[in-house]
This record gives C-alpha cells, structure tokens and sequence, in this order.
C-alpha cells in the first residue's frame, strides 16, 4: 500500500516488474503516471465504495492516465489483470488492508 506522500511518490519505480500476483494499492490518489517505469501495467480507478469507475489495461511507460476526480483510490498491477480477471467498470471490490495483494478480494477468473 501506497499511503503516504512519499510511498506515493515512489509507488513501482525502481522495479523491473510485477509478478502476477502483484500489485501497489495507492491512497489517495485520482490518478496516476508511469513516468521513469520500465514496463507496463494495469490500472484500476476506484471510487470511495471501491467500485471500479476507470480501467487501463497494459498503460505502457512515460504515459499519463487522466484525473478523474471520482477515482479515490488506484490499484497497479500485472500487465495482463484486468483481463485475466475479468474486471469491468462497475465491479466492486474488496481489499483487506492488512493483505497483500495475492490475498485480496481480486477475482481470478
């Protein structure tokens, strides 16, 4: 999880991937950019009852995702997610806040 100003600000740089089962939760955050990251990732936009309002799957590098003021939280994760998991707009989901991600509430099929 991502919840301060400089967990924020750092988020994935630095890595040179995401494994499948993971993922940065950030908070608060109404959008994001993938500015200084070596590969793409999938990007969740959810409001404050965490329902999925915006997707983009497999944002490649040095993009920008708009700011969308009802997006609360965002989740990255695994280019590739989205689509596995059959996320849609509308969908709600469920995080565990003392989970990490391959423990969430993310469907995998």
């Amino acid at each position: 999880m991502a919840d301060t100003s400089i967990s924020r600000a750092v988020g994935l740089l630095g890595r040179t991937h995401l494994q499948q089962d993971e993922g940065i939760w950030i908070k608060p955050s109404s959008g994001v950019h993938t500015i200084g990251m070596r590969f793409p990732i999938d990007v969740i936009g959810l409001d404050k009852q965490l329902r999925i309002v915006r997707l983009w799957p497999s944002l490649k590098p040095y993009r920008v995702t708009a700011i969308v003021p009802s997006i609360r939280t965002v989740l990255e994760l695994a280019s590739g997610r989205i689509v596995e998991s059959g996320l849609r707009l509308g969908d709600q989901l469920r995080i565990q806040e003392s989970a990490l991600f391959d423990e969430a509430s993310i469907p995998t099929s």
